[in-house]
């Protein structure tokens, strides 16, 4: 074997490496394109979290917002709701789950839905779980809490489903407070 012989494998070598990453750059930059456009879109991303000032809520009032298209029920409870929901045993509810995005592994007692540990806050996202209807608030219902009048779906001060089609309590989206008047959902 010549000196020669050598340098032309080791110049073939790295024709083919070269020509292997060319071709590896090329089918990446082909491909991200597809990859990217399956991200959000930048509107979607602006509405993934919204903040909504509280302040002006009075206990016994709620807010109606919209997020991600949906009504969300932001309501400052009373103590009588609150005590009332809380009063309630977990056997006598058809949903046992709290549906709360927080930790799905919740039961559905008043303390794992409400948004403080006092339970002044609720924030649930105002979809009636079986047909997607809008319930009414302040107080309807058999219950004290919501009703949606499309199929007679009730729920409790605590949005859990007492009575009706619904299968399910109304769920809790993830949500905190930034400060003593904002809520961040999302």
């Amino acid at each position: 074997m010549s000196h020669a012989e050598d340098h032309e494998g080791t110049r073939r070598d790295f024709l083919y490496y070269a020509t292997a990453g060319a071709g590896a750059v090329t089918a990446g930059a082909a491909i991200w394109p597809l990859v990217n456009q399956m991200n959000p879109s930048a509107d979607v991303q602006a509405l993934a979290s919204i903040r909504v000032d509280v302040s002006g809520v009075e206990p016994g009032t709620q807010l109606t917002v919209k997020w991600l298209g949906k009504p969300v029920f932001i309501r400052r409870r009373t103590e009588a709701e609150i005590e009332e929901a809380r009063a309630v045993e977990l056997s006598q509810l058809p949903d046992q789950n709290a549906q709360n995005r927080n930790d799905m592994s919740l039961d559905a007692s008043d303390q794992n839905r409400s948004l403080d540990e006092a339970g002044e806050w609720l924030v649930m996202i105002g979809v009636c779980t079986h047909l997607g209807c809008v319930p009414i608030g302040d107080g309807a219902g058999d219950f004290g809490g919501w009703f949606c009048p499309c199929h007679g779906s009730h729920y409790d001060s605590s949005g859990r489903i007492r009575r009706g089609p619904a299968p399910q309590n109304l769920w809790i989206p993830v949500a905190a407070f930034e400060d003593e008047t904002t809520i961040k959902l999302g």
